[in-house]
């Protein structure tokens, strides 16, 4: 699913309405297992259509395997597959309809940044108190990094199991690196180093040194891939005990590494205006114009994938490196960590009204068990929640290993709530001033004034 990027104002207004329970109602929740028992899974995906692939493998895996194991128990199980081809607002909109009206699937899956906005609704309950003590037990925790599990966290407690996952690293062209004087395994350590390197490469005639994405043609590549990654290197969250950061000295410093970029000739500002910015940065980084790429792994698997890639590079193996993206300086990154990432994904959860919620969680921890995430990646290499099955799975793919081996234990994750996608718009805004002129404290406050109309006023906004 697709990072939500409007205003969540469909679930607001949901949360107004009044709706009558009586027709649908499947009776609070704490119906209990039994012999015979009929569960349905959600998902916005369809054989044939959107997400094809997980439809496909929920209906001729995961159903009937579910079913034949339940059989052996002495269970009769009916597994009945809701599948969705719709646009992602639609499909949220329908999935709280649904839990308002305590009706829908037993196992659920939706965006992760989705979570904190339904738990707040109150249309999600923890796991645990959903699907009971074997949910703490489940021996698959043990392969999810505590970092990954926060994709379906929120306030920390467990809401969800995170399906998949991504990293943001730094690519970067070996080839110019080279011509550079740079090292082919580069790894920077600080802002500084990164700075550095683009000053190096901007010796070379026709090529931008550094792209980091910035403004608002971007979109959420430019609060994913861009300010959220170095606000984590600044030792900052946008969202942290319950208050969002507004003109803090870490926002001021983002934005100030973003004018030292643009400002001083190491990348090209136009790029950040252009409609399709992003997707002539992928082009210009494949034909060797670019030196370095702040990008999520998609970038690797998708982008410059030697064959089927959107701008293919049959040399991939060989010219693009990738590393960590570095905190401010040494130990200076969220939690004190030396290096940073961002990542996203969706989750699978409970509905609180399920009338089998036991056997309920039977099913959603076989979806996610060794075996069935296995079944579900196919062919197609890409990062698992699971560290066993990426262990096995991405042996022949260093940089998907790299990804989660080094990166997925020190992600963060952007704030599940609603307003979110507003506040990333107020973040688009401050890097497309910075890139325009506008000094970084200008910026900041501009960002602060913003972020106090979206988020109900500066009581809610820490330093």
């Amino acid at each position: 699913m697709s990072p939500l990027r409007r205003p969540a104002a469909a679930l607001a207004l949901l949360t107004a309405l009044t709706l009558p329970l009586a027709a649908c109602a499947r009776g609070g929740g704490g119906g209990g297992d039994g012999k015979e028992i009929t569960l349905t899974i959600a998902s916005n995906a369809i054989s044939g259509g959107k997400n094809a692939e997980e439809a496909d493998w929920v209906q001729k895996w995961v159903i009937p395997r579910f079913v034949a194991a339940q059989k052996a128990k002495g269970v009769t199980a009916k597994v009945v597959f809701q599948a969705s081809g719709v646009e992602d607002e639609q499909y949220k909109t329908k999935q709280a309809l649904d839990l308002k009206s305590r009706s829908g699937a037993d196992v659920i899956a939706m965006d992760g940044i989705w979570v904190g906005e339904f738990a707040q609704a109150g249309y999600l309950k923890p796991l645990g108190e959903v699907g009971g003590p074997e949910v703490d037990k489940w021996d698959g925790w043990q392969q999810i990094p505590e970092a990954v599990q926060g994709l379906g966290e929120f306030e920390g407690k467990r809401y969800g199991i995170p399906m998949g996952t991504d990293g943001r690293v730094l690519f970067f062209n070996r080839k110019l690196f080279a011509q550079a004087g740079l090292p082919a395994d580069w790894q920077p350590r600080s802002w500084r180093d990164i700075l550095d390197a683009g000053a190096k490469l901007k010796a070379i005639k026709g090529v931008t040194p550094i792209q980091w994405n910035a403004g608002t043609a971007m979109g959420e590549a430019t609060s994913m891939q861009g300010f959220l990654p170095l606000l984590a290197g600044a030792g900052a969250e946008v969202y942290a005990g319950g208050k969002w950061t507004g003109a803090s000295q870490a926002v001021i410093d983002v934005l100030d590494f973003y004018a030292k970029i643009y400002r001083g000739g190491l990348g090209d500002p136009r790029l950040q205006q252009e409609a399709k910015g992003r997707d002539k940065s992928f082009q210009e980084f494949a034909e060797g114009k670019i030196g370095i790429l702040a990008e999520g792994d998609y970038f690797w698997r998708g982008v410059v994938e030697p064959k089927e890639g959107v701008a293919p590079m049959p040399d991939r193996e060989q010219t693009v490196g990738y590393a960590l993206i570095p905190a401010r300086e040494p130990g200076k990154g969220v939690r004190g960590q030396d290096f940073v990432s961002m990542s996203g994904g969706s989750v699978r959860v409970l509905n609180p009204s399920s009338k089998h919620p036991g056997q309920a969680w039977e099913l959603l921890s076989f979806m996610h068990s060794a075996e069935a995430t296995k079944a579900e990646i196919g062919d197609v290499p890409r990062v698992s929640a699971r560290m066993d099955v990426n262990a096995q799975l991405l042996a022949g793919d260093p940089m998907l290993r790299f990804i989660s081996e080094k990166v997925l234990p020190i992600t963060s994750y952007r704030p599940p709530l609603a307003v979110y996608p507003q506040v990333s718009t107020a973040i688009q805004e401050a890097t497309a001033s910075v890139v325009s002129g506008a000094t970084p404290a200008q910026a900041a406050a501009a960002y602060q004034r913003k972020l106090e109309g979206v988020v109900g006023g500066p009581g809610n906004i820490g330093r």
